[in-house]
């Protein structure tokens, strides 16, 4: 028996509103009439939403879908497996001769061939819940102000919105963002409402606006945690007995208090919380008394004949010298004393003894790379200041060999396995930056684990070959964090070499070519990066949760193990996030709530052992709307998009793509359902106030080029494009699957730093002629350049006196001593610092080829690879929820 299907002459259908305004959103007053709180006449304005439980049950619904609604409707008929609960999902691509209702082509070749891109079916896309403006009301909330983060705490300002948020007992979200801050009391409303319960963690986190550093204390000084469950102290550890005893909310113990560091309590508080972070804190970080070896530096340089003949070897030989000049003679005068070493390869390995005692350096070569083993292990690693001289004159000389050596064939795995064998002699962790420039090819490992381009191949593109795998295990279990520079890619017939580095809490980076000043500049900016980034070495994180749930997975760059509870790791910087979710074992206290301890035991760059904390409590409720109102889409986005990245080493990336749209169907109609107490039409859209952006989010990370290949989307790519995405926080998620389109101001007359903070929708629509706009992601970084733009704002900027004089392409901004210049220059700087690698300005004209690359990133319309627009996705959506409803 199927399930009915939506009647396009239901009331609510094929109606239209009649809008005072068509422009895009600026406040509330503009859009009231088409989204207003359920049940309001229309044209009712609405106040921007206030941080208060009052106020966080509204519901948004879109007044009349429109009257473009298909004539034919059986794209949304139920599938054969409708009974549980599968539809079919939107078409992700359409063929250039099929046609929309209306009769015209759905797929534009430029991002301006059509000046308003209207959804099929007859909605206006500037009338949809907007990201951009859901930013806006979050700053003006929030921005400059102080949150405090307490115990069962309400939602935290949005990732993109400055301002200062102080731990007053509970985490910040800073470190820990929860997909709802009110979980479910039972696990089957959890299971109707297909909400995750979970968490992502950033441990090492940067404080921002002036906020305190996480506290830190000594191992003897601190009240010693769970000695059932091994749990660290914390508020949400409840005191009895005057402080005799604690109750540990992870395992349902009862522990004594040595009486060492016993104290009594007062209105079940210890009463010197306020003087030790780990009963007043959410976070902080405990320091033990043994150290550890400091981390080293290790460079391997590829000398093969093709980094010579290319001239890339002299250009990254003179700036390893100005590394090391810069670690010698820095502001920081423990960077002297890091050990460096130095290693060169082609198809075999050189290792270079250092000791002062040497009149010079002896090079030795390693030509049986089968059974590596090291021919000594004195003078491999010196302090910088000792061997800094000796390595620089041997880079000087590389450049001069003749290139008559061997080709690197598969070097850089040899490279590798060499840093390990040194590291692990000295018995300790560091830091590997491998510089390759001649092509990348597979090696076939001779016990039969094969790589992508063999015959015999994993399931999916994205699993690591087994060599490289158990290369990773051995780089995690000795703490050695590779970061490689790649100079020559081949996207078609090479091996990718970034499944170790990106394994290892490293990264792998690709230029074109050295020979530009663009690549160059960029090569010199990731260089410095690398180095200057704090990094925790062999670091472990386990997670705690309340007894009543169980961590049921783990989500990021590493490498998954059978206990999800616990995840290892080479090294990771203050970018790295991680995402856990949980489920339930029985029911939740409402009294208690829900307690999270993030535990980071790691090593520092100076061999400190440390380990930091990380605990919030949450409310839980019997309500399902506590639950909807108390989640904020960009955490959800995050964690799909771990989830859906790691799920992609074993499942078809159709299935995740139905996956995706069935989980936000089911939430949509189940809110509509239980939650949404107001009569409604079925023409109305019902959207929790926070998740009403959530469909814009899910659509972009649908079709995003990981999940939903293009033509032009090479295999290297979408490798590189996933490693790199699982590993974001929440502010560099949210900012990847929604770009920043930032329109700048021509008018030179009013230009100032405030005019750049005006904000327009990802949609062509937005794109005026007569403007400049700044679009940033956190891996791109594009200024697209209309036609009609004022002579005297190139002038300005690029010294060009014409749009026929501008040249597109990638460039660096021109230094010039003008207001527009200067503020331009500021702005990429400052969002320059959100990216975790260094990002190349790329100047887009209106009308040329290369504007593919901006309607990427206009994810509101239909994509190049054929993927939905998002009022078409939106539309879809909500079919299919009153379908689920009806069913």
């Amino acid at each position: 028996m199927e399930l009915p299907v939506t009647n396009p002459a239901h009331p609510g259908y094929g109606q239209h509103v009649q809008h005072q305004s068509q422009q895009p959103w600026t406040d509330y007053k503009s859009w009231a009439p088409v989204l207003s709180p359920a049940g309001s006449p229309p044209g009712m304005s609405s106040n921007p939403p206030q941080s208060g439980p009052a106020d966080m049950n509204a519901v948004w619904s879109l007044s009349s879908l429109g009257s473009g609604y298909p004539q034919q409707t059986t794209c949304w008929t139920p599938s054969q497996s409708h009974c549980n609960g599968v539809f079919k999902p939107v078409q992700d691509v359409t063929s250039p001769t099929q046609m929309a209702p209306q009769g015209i082509i759905s797929q534009p070749t430029s991002p301006m061939s059509s000046p308003k891109l209207e959804s099929r079916y007859g909605m206006d896309p500037q009338l949809l819940p907007s990201v951009v403006q859901v930013l806006g009301e979050d700053r003006a909330q929030w921005e400059g102000k102080v949150f405090f983060s307490e115990p069962h705490s309400s939602v935290p300002p949005l990732s993109t919105t400055v301002c200062t948020l102080e731990d007053r007992g509970n985490a910040t979200a800073r470190y820990v963002r929860c997909t709802s801050y009110s979980f479910p009391v039972e696990q089957q409303l959890a299971q109707q409402s297909h909400l995750p319960l979970g968490a992502i963690l950033c441990p090492l986190a940067k404080p921002e606006n002036q906020e305190q550093s996480v506290p830190v204390c000594e191992t003897q000084k601190c009240v010693r945690g769970c000695v059932e469950c091994g749990a660290f102290m914390s508020p949400a550890m409840s005191w009895q007995d005057c402080g005799q005893r604690f109750y540990c909310p992870f395992c349902g113990k009862l522990t004594e208090v040595p009486w060492q560091s016993y104290q009594p309590t007062n209105k079940g508080q210890r009463i010197d919380h306020e003087k030790k972070p780990e009963l007043s804190l959410g976070s902080y970080e405990i320091v033990e008394t043994q150290k550890g070896e400091p981390a080293v530096l290790l460079l391997a340089v590829d000398v093969s004949a093709t980094a010579i003949r290319s001239g890339q070897l002299d250009f990254v030989c003179q700036q390893l010298c100005s590394l090391l000049l810069s670690l010698d003679g820095g502001e920081d005068a423990d960077q002297s004393d890091l050990r460096v070493g130095l290693m060169t390869y082609d198809s075999r390995i050189h290792l270079y003894d250092l000791s002062p005692t040497l009149s010079r350096p002896h090079m030795m070569v390693i030509t049986d790379t089968d059974q590596l083993e090291l021919p000594v292990r004195e003078g491999l690693l010196l302090p910088v200041k000792e061997c800094r001289q000796t390595i620089e004159s041997i880079l000087q000389q590389l450049p001069l060999f003749d290139a008559e050596t061997q080709e690197s064939s598969g070097s850089h795995y040899l490279s590798i396995s060499a840093a390990l064998k040194i590291l692990q002699a000295a018995n300790c962790p560091g830091m590997l930056m491998v510089f390759q420039s001649s092509p990348v090819t597979e090696i076939l490992d001779k016990k039969g684990s094969t790589g992508f381009f063999t015959s015999s191949k994993p399931e999916s593109i994205f699993q690591a070959p087994d060599s490289s795998t158990s290369l990773a295990k051995a780089c995690i279990s000795q703490g050695c964090s590779v970061q490689m520079y790649v100079f020559s890619q081949q996207d078609v017939g090479g091996a990718w070499p970034g499944h170790i580095p990106f394994l290892t809490g490293g990264k792998l980076i690709c230029y074109n070519s050295l020979q530009s000043e663009v690549e160059r500049t960029r090569f010199c900016g990731d260089l410095m990066m690398s180095v200057n980034t704090e990094m925790a070495y062999k670091a472990q994180l386990r997670v705690f949760v309340s007894r009543e749930l169980r961590v049921s997975g783990c989500y990021g760059a590493f490498l998954a193990s059978t206990d999800s509870r616990c995840v290892a790791m080479a090294a990771l910087d203050h970018h790295t996030a991680l995402a856990f979710e949980f489920i339930h074992n029985k029911s939740l206290d409402e009294i208690r709530g829900v307690a999270i301890q993030a535990v980071l035991s790691y090593s520092s760059s100076r061999g400190e052992q440390r380990t930091r904390v990380h605990t919030v409590t949450l409310a839980c409720s019997q309500n399902l709307l506590d639950t909807f109102r108390t989640s904020q889409a960009e955490t959800l986005l995050t964690f799909y998009c771990k989830k859906m990245y790691c799920a992609a080493l074993e499942t078809s990336l159709q299935c995740l793509r139905e996956e995706l749209q069935m989980e936000i169907t089911e939430t949509l109609a189940c809110y509509r359902k239980h939650c949404c107490t107001t009569s409604v039409s079925p023409g109305q859209l019902v959207l929790p106030q926070f998740l009403k952006v959530m469909p814009v989010y899910i659509n972009s990370l649908r079709k995003s080029e990981v999940l939903l290949p293009g033509l032009r989307s090479s295999v290297h790519y979408r490798l590189q494009l996933r490693s790199l995405t699982v590993s974001m926080d929440t502010r560099n998620t949210a900012a990847h699957f929604y770009p920043l389109v930032l329109l700048l101001p021509v008018n030179t007359e009013r230009c100032s730093a405030s005019c750049f903070e005006s904000a327009v929708r990802c949609s062509a629509s937005n794109l005026k002629s007569d403007s400049l706009y700044l679009l940033y992601s956190p891996l791109i970084l594009l200024l697209w350049v209309g036609s009609m733009v004022p002579p005297l704002a190139l002038t300005l900027l690029f010294s060009v006196s014409s749009f026929s004089s501008l040249i597109s392409g990638e460039i660096n901004l021109p230094v010039l001593d003008n207001p527009l210049s200067v503020n331009l220059r500021n702005l990429i700087i400052k969002l320059q610092s959100y990216a975790a690698v260094t990002l190349k300005l790329k100047v887009v004209k209106e009308g040329d080829s290369c504007e593919e690359c901006l309607q990427r990133l206009l994810v509101e319309d239909k994509s190049p690879n054929g993927g939905a627009s998002y009022a078409d996705f939106l539309f879809h959506l909500h079919v299919n929820s009153l379908r689920r409803i009806a069913g």
